[in-house]
């Protein structure tokens, strides 16, 4: 049996270290009361100044004794204890039994509260470190995730800039053709032009001269065979342009999709290079529920695939086409020299022209040159039009420049934006129609000019009849076109 009063041996259903921050636990001292003992005055000497101060404060019940401890001031602790004996029977509210009860109560009540907050310690402790490693966890399979992304962007870009090599190059090979054509096609104008005016002066011929002979039958072929070379060679002309552009967008859409690759490469890599210790991180609240993606990985995955086949398949027309002006080319010349060779052949009498026909091309030249005069001052009027559509146009694209800077939810659709929008494509419409109208004056006035130098030139024929078929259109039959301009090369 214990003393009243000594320290007793802790009890653990579950012995562990305790950390020296907390006090020693108090174990379960009902066995110790199980055999009480009457109640005996200890001597001061067997007073507790080992237990904290606390306990008192915490869990003792002090009966208010007041107006007796102030007779009893003054008297040694031997006089004082049978003065408090001989009185607690005036003053006893509790029996034995009661405190002892008690006393078991608070024991239990206390182990139950310390096996509570171990429970809660011990819970505690595991879901923190449950916690730490679902948070690494879960960063590390965002890592990895967001370095296999990484490692998806630097395949396409690398597919994209593959073809975006062999595009510029498949693009530049067409341009240079495209060129040779147009040398070649400018090469033709030539001849053209001499078979024309050979034949012009030829219709000016007098008495038995004016014969459907020989040579004008081979002028007329000669001219049929030139322009049907010129639209063959116009017609695969405009296919090189249309392809060439064709070339472009495709490498627009590469060039486009391949900075979009730039961009979220360097993005991703840089997320996928942050860490908890990175400079840069902050909160963002609210980022999560923010979805502004447009695809999925198949669908993403899909669109460069269809980039790169859409320019692959750009490619194959454009290599198909330039084989095509090559043989053209090549097929042009050789027809255009055949011809040429059989007009010289061929091209043995001279025409001579009348006075009438002199006076009639001098009354169309006129008629030209008025006509010239009215086309002119009505090309002048037409881009005086177009230059009083700009300020306008810009005003209203100002408007809607200025209005997309509006915040949030101001960016309204309202009348006044699609009014302005209207405005912009009715100001667009009416600035290509003038210039549509433009560009076919300013045909018209190549076209005047042209007669206008036709007739000065058969004017100038009219003078001297032979002279001309003898000496003028020989002289200019003397040169033709080499096969290499016929073909572009020069």
């Amino acid at each position: 049996m214990e003393l009243v009063g000594s320290p007793s041996t802790a009890m653990y259903a579950h012995p562990r270290s305790t950390p020296t921050r907390f006090l020693p636990a108090i174990s379960t001292m009902a066995s110790s009361y199980k055999n009480r003992f009457p109640y005996h005055p200890l001597p001061q000497s067997f007073s507790l100044p080992w237990l904290p101060s606390t306990y008192y404060k915490a869990a003792a019940i002090n009966p208010t004794l007041a107006p007796f401890s102030r007779s009893s001031q003054g008297l040694t602790p031997s006089k004082q204890l049978p003065f408090i004996s001989n009185r607690t029977t005036l003053f006893t509210r509790y029996t034995p039994d009661d405190w002892y009860r008690s006393n078991l109560t608070n024991y239990k009540e206390s182990e139950t509260s310390r096996r509570n907050a171990e429970r809660l310690r011990v819970d505690t402790s595991r879901l923190i470190q449950d916690k730490y490693q679902q948070t690494k966890k879960t960063q590390v399979e965002s890592t990895k995730n967001l370095g296999e992304r990484v490692n998806d962007i630097e395949f396409w870009k690398a597919e994209l800039c593959h073809e975006l090599d062999e595009m510029i190059g498949e693009t530049n090979a067409l341009t240079d053709m495209k060129k040779r054509l147009e040398r070649a096609l400018e090469e033709t104008e030539a001849p053209l032009q001499v078979a024309q005016e050979c034949l012009l002066h030829r219709e000016k011929r007098m008495g038995i001269d004016l014969v459907h002979d020989d040579v004008e039958k081979e002028l007329f072929t000669e001219v049929d065979v030139i322009r049907s070379c010129q639209e063959r060679m116009q017609l695969y002309l405009e296919k090189a342009k249309a392809q060439l552009a064709s070339n472009r967008a495709a490498q627009h859409e590469v060039e486009k999709d391949l900075a979009n690759k730039q961009v979220a490469y360097r993005i991703d890599d840089k997320c996928h290079h942050l860490r908890n210790t990175s400079d840069g991180i902050s909160y963002y609240r609210g980022v999560e529920r923010v979805d502004a993606t447009i695809s999925v990985p198949e669908s993403w995955a899909k669109f460069t695939d269809d980039n790169i086949l859409l320019s692959q398949s750009e490619r194959a027309a454009s290599a198909k086409l330039r084989d095509s002006i090559e043989n053209l080319l090549v097929v042009t010349a050789n027809e255009m020299w055949h011809q040429f060779n059989r007009v010289n052949v061929a091209f043995t009498n001279r025409i001579a022209e009348t006075a009438d026909a002199k006076n009639k091309i001098r009354s169309h030249l006129t008629k030209t040159l008025l006509e010239l005069h009215e086309v002119e001052n009505n090309i002048e009027a037409i881009r005086k039009a177009i230059r009083d559509k700009v300020s306008p146009l810009k005003v209203a694209q100002t408007r809607l420049d200025e209005r997309t800077r509006r915040p949030n939810v101001e960016l309204c659709r309202d009348p006044a934006q699609l009014r302005l929008v209207n405005e912009v494509h009715e100001i667009d419409e009416t600035i290509q129609s003038l210039q549509q109208r433009l560009r076919d004056a300013e045909d018209v006035l190549q076209m005047l000019y042209h007669t206008k130098s036709v007739l000065e030139h058969d004017l100038s024929v009219k003078a001297n009849t032979l002279f001309l078929d003898q000496e003028k259109c020989m002289g200019m039959r003397k040169s033709f076109p080499s096969k290499a301009r016929l073909v572009g090369y020069v």
